[in-house]
């Protein structure tokens, strides 16, 4: 038998050949990640005339062109997770790390696990294409952040305390947000001082009507009083203040668009899988969420049981005995998909905002639990814990 390590890189990976007790088939040398180079290492490795296994580590993105080459040969592909191999090659006293050594370990790691390891089945097209779309959400979910708050710091130097007055709940995916649109039309104080009262207001209403808000005449004369009573430290006479200003405006718009085209696309995709309706009924779950969810939960038939799932969130905790020890105080793991924790945090903070009164086993359990003293993030874990096994009994259940 050989092992076949590959230690990954972004643009080549270096590939040691083994055979048990250390017998070096190949010495470690690396392949680029190009059509000819890929072909001429498998035309290699199905040259062999004996059992082999071609063991590599999830590297981000990186190892995919890789693990799709050996999967269209027909070639036995072990994926490993890294933090896996790195409690592997860390029983080591000495921790030298080049290329060539990790992907020497990597060969003996297949040598040892020869036969517990199981070949890579790769996701559904449909569950891949979801997924890299709620990671790219997510991206940029952080960059409106960002945006947001690049536009608060200039608001503090050309319009201080405008937030106050026009910020509210927008909803989410809205092409309408009011202090955005009026930012674009009343940039700085200076331009709102020129006017009188009275011309403030007429010019107020007819913004108002021109982008459909309902025209609040206590709201504008605020606004007037809050343009003669502060100070901009931002000038008005300069060209690059309102350059920047505008443009921290559209940066924010532009990221809200990009995120409705994401989430109308997840909806689209999502519309097509049988489990579509079911997560879409489930309380706290609305249409954002529940795409969101089938995306980072992926095809949950290959999940022997419900536990599984909630492991895979990484909140469960796993059991701890010493001799007569025995722990009861444990924490969750957190070995599994930050993202799923997150989106689930999403939902039972929605359970609580809407306190569902039929199919409330969830919502009921999380007030139990809070009922018993337990702090309230400490609820919502359990809440979340339940609602994942309740998920994959019933989207199994349109498996069935």
């Amino acid at each position: 038998m050989i092992s076949i390590g590959i230690d990954i890189s972004k643009e080549k990976s270096t590939v040691c050949m083994l055979r048990p007790y250390g017998e070096v088939v190949e010495p470690p040398y690396n392949v680029a990640h190009n059509e000819s180079e890929l072909n001429a290492l498998i035309e290699h490795i199905q040259s062999f005339d004996e059992d082999v296994k071609v063991v590599l580590e999830a590297t981000g993105g990186y190892h995919h062109i890789v693990v799709s080459k050996m999967l269209s040969a027909g070639i036995f592909t072990v994926v490993v997770n890294p933090y896996i191999m790195k409690k592997y090659c860390a029983a080591t006293l000495r921790k030298a790390k080049t290329d060539k050594i990790d992907s020497v370990k990597i060969a003996n790691y297949g040598i040892d696990h020869w036969f517990s390891m199981t070949a890579y089945c790769p996701p559904d097209e449909v569950y891949a294409e979801l997924k890299l779309l709620g990671r790219q959400y997510e991206q940029y979910v952080r960059l409106k952040v960002g945006c947001k708050i690049h536009l608060a710091e200039l608001l503090d130097g050309v319009l201080p305390g405008i937030k106050k007055i026009l910020t509210g709940n927008v909803p989410a995916f809205s092409t309408k947000d009011k202090l955005c649109d009026f930012v674009e039309k009343y940039w700085h104080y200076d331009h709102i001082k020129k006017l009188s009262e009275e011309q403030f207001l007429v010019s107020y209403e007819k913004w108002s009507k021109k982008k459909g808000y309902r025209y609040n005449e206590s709201q504008a004369i605020a606004i007037y009083q809050l343009s003669k009573n502060n100070i901009p430290t931002l000038k008005s006479s300069t060209s690059s203040t309102k350059m920047l200003v505008l443009q921290a405006v559209k940066s924010v718009r532009d990221a809200e668009l990009t995120l409705s085209l994401i989430i109308s696309q997840m909806q689209e995709i999502a519309s097509t899988l049988p489990e579509y309706s079911v997560v879409n009924e489930m309380k706290g779950v609305g249409a954002v969420l529940s795409v969101r969810l089938i995306a980072e939960i992926g095809d949950v038939r290959r999940f022997h049981n419900g536990s599984a799932l909630v492991a895979f969130a990484g909140i469960d905790a796993p059991p701890y005995e010493s001799g007569s020890f025995v722990g009861t105080n444990r924490h969750i793991s957190k070995r599994g998909s930050a993202s799923l924790r997150k989106i689930g945090y999403e939902i039972m903070h929605a359970l609580k905002v809407t306190k569902p009164t039929d199919d409330s086993a969830v919502y009921d359990f999380m007030i139990k639990k809070e009922n018993e003293g337990k702090p309230k993030r400490v609820a919502k874990i359990a809440g979340f814990n339940k609602f994942l096994r309740i998920y994959y009994a019933r989207v199994m259940e349109v498996y069935c």
